[in-house]
């Protein structure tokens, strides 16, 4: 009875949803029986527990199952074959809806973080351990203290934007004009603003080729158009870049030029200046992702921000979220003020409103006496991390890995061509979490690492799990 035929282009979960309710039709399964549990049924079919539970929870939904925590799942009590009235077709719908897909990695990598195992090393989630994020005295504060505070606009809390703009003219040594300064719910709804009021259904956009940008699902939604462009030691590579805005009629260019998420990469002084040079040829705005910009280990007039080199063709996104973690969703953008009115204009008709609490702690957090002590102790505490990683990646000959000079992540890329589809399970199975590359591109031969999240501690368990690995990767292509 629990056998799949696994049909080219069906979806796993969608056969076994197909299966139950065959079962159930023919009498094998009638109201009140109970299904196998998900892990015994994942086994019977030889697939993940995540495709069961996807399956389960549609049959759910349609109302054919009933699911008890701690119990189980049981086929619904009901007249099997009646259909008493019409019903909407409520998959049909939800199959459209870009935010709803999930890669089964991904599905099974969140499984596995839920169960929370003491032996589970994530190099996954994409934000600071807890024990890393610094801690800052609040004063006392009344609820009538937020219900009171008038210094907030359309564009955010001016205390705060007057602090993001004293903070970047110490670091960079330019000015983000406070009063044109946007603040926002992360650097996302920064980037979400920026599709929805300046790019229209069937735009094209320019993007580094690996890129987180490639697996947000906004650009989808938004029916945006992105296009690749391969990266050289330097990022992006100007020449496919010209070539790609020409064939395709790009309309903006978006880059991570500093600690290139997922890479590491940073563009230097001479390709920024060459970068901007070209986009202010073809009239193309460029948007700058530097919400790692805090935490780089290099100094800042190595890696001046675009925003810097030409102010009224770079849309300009920071955030707090790196360094204060990502519940306090603080971020910025700085664009022409006629640019930020209508974003700022669109969000309030969204109803996008944006909370005054993370502002008023992002703005306590900026003005401690302590904040750059703290960001400095932050930032060698990463670093000493990084390199216990980065050491281990380099002994393993089938990897080649370099130390970043700023952020959390580590980009190591395996030197015997491709993983396939089922090499990737064995980072589940050692229970070491990891980015996988064509999360970020089509390429599917890296791993990204957040290294921040591995501990001194751990750092033996990491080595011998890397190693399993990669042994078992060198095995198969010895075959």
């Amino acid at each position: 009875m629990w056998y799949l035929h696994k049909r080219k282009g069906v979806p796993v979960y969608q056969e076994i949803s197909e299966l139950i309710l065959s079962a159930v039709k023919n009498g094998e399964l009638n109201p009140g029986d109970k299904l196998p549990a998900e892990r015994k049924l994942a086994t019977q079919l030889g697939v993940n527990r995540s495709t069961v539970v996807h399956a389960l929870e549609e049959l759910e939904d349609m109302g054919w199952i009933i699911r008890k925590q701690g119990s189980g799942s049981f086929i619904a009590e009901g007249k099997w074959g009646v259909t008493s009235a019409a019903r909407t077709d409520w998959k049909r719908y939800l199959e459209q809806n870009a935010f709803s897909k999930t890669e089964p990695f991904i599905e099974d990598t969140k499984q596995l973080l839920r169960e929370a195992d003491e032996q589970l090393i994530d190099g996954y989630t994409g934000e600071l351990p807890l024990e890393l994020i610094p801690s800052f005295d609040i004063p006392s504060l009344t609820w009538k203290h937020f219900l009171e505070e008038e210094q907030q606009d359309d564009f955010g809390y001016f205390p705060l934007r007057e602090s993001i703009s004293r903070m970047t003219e110490e670091e960079y040594g330019f000015v983000l004009e406070k009063e044109t300064l946007l603040i926002t719910s992360g650097a996302q709804q920064a980037l979400f603003m920026i599709l929805q009021v300046l790019l229209s259904a069937g735009d094209s956009v320019a993007v580094e080729d690996p890129s987180f940008l490639y697996a947000l699902p906004v650009f989808q939604a938004a029916g945006i158009r992105l296009y690749g462009v391969p990266m050289d030691e330097e990022g992006i590579e100007l020449k496919q870049l010209e070539q790609t805005i020409r064939q395709h009629r790009v309309k903006m260019v978006m880059v991570n030029p500093s600690f290139q998420n997922p890479t590491g990469k940073v563009m230097g002084r001479e390709r920024r200046e060459q970068l901007v040079q070209l986009c202010q040829s073809y009239q193309i705005p460029i948007v700058e992702d530097d919400v790692f910009g805090q935490l780089r280990q290099v100094a800042s007039d190595q890696i001046p921000p675009l925003k810097k080199i030409d102010p009224d063709n770079v849309l300009y996104i920071g955030s707090l979220s790196k360094i204060l973690g990502s519940t306090t969703k603080i971020g910025w953008l700085s664009a022409p003020l006629s640019v930020n009115r209508q974003i700022a204009e669109a969000r309030k008709v969204m109803d996008f409103s944006l909370s005054i609490f993370p502002q008023v702690l992002a703005t306590i957090a900026l003005n401690d006496s302590s904040f750059y002590e703290k960001l400095t102790e932050l930032k060698q505490e990463i670093r000493n991390r990084g390199k216990g990683v980065c050491s281990i990646l380099e002994a393993l000959d089938a990897w080649e890995v370099e130390m970043p000079q700023g952020g959390f992540y580590i980009w190591a890329t395996f030197s015997e061509g491709k993983l396939k589809q089922q090499e990737w399970q064995y980072f589940l199975k050692e229970k070491l979490l990891v980015a996988p590359s064509f999360l970020f591109s089509e390429h599917k031969n890296s791993i990204r690492i957040n290294f921040s999240r591995i501990s001194e501690e751990q750092l033996p368990s990491f080595q011998e799990k890397m190693s399993k690995i990669t042994q078992r990767l060198m095995q198969n292509r010895r075959k």
